[in-house]
């Protein structure tokens, strides 16, 4: 197999990994796949772009050689994993360290 498509894979299945570990369960969750839908539609617009000018060449010998109009498909798994992971994250620390507001208390 190809690097990058190993690679773009590995995020995929790390990010989704990272979510059951952290149980914050983003992957089982309707508005998660609402928010990738949109944020796939973005990178496709960006992407896109990027791929069809060509300001972003990809060698040959490391995808698979599958494209969405101009864009390798590897792109959306390793999109997927890096918006995947950052949101996990962030919802997980939002929860770790969210701080109880006590009325009256004043900062």
């Amino acid at each position: 197999m190809r690097e990058y498509t190993v690679l773009a894979l590995a995020a995929a299945l790390a990010a989704v990994v990272l979510d059951f570990a952290l149980k914050t369960h983003l992957v089982r969750q309707k508005r998660f796949w609402i928010f990738w839908a949109v944020m796939a539609a973005l990178k496709t617009v960006a992407n896109g772009y990027l791929t069809w000018r060509p300001i972003v060449l990809y060698g040959e010998a490391f995808f698979l050689g599958v494209r969405i109009v101009t864009i390798p498909v590897e792109d959306y798994f390793y999109g997927f994993g890096l918006i995947t992971m950052n949101v996990v994250l962030w919802e997980y620390f939002t929860k770790k360290f969210r701080v109880s507001e006590t009325p009256g208390r004043e900062e």
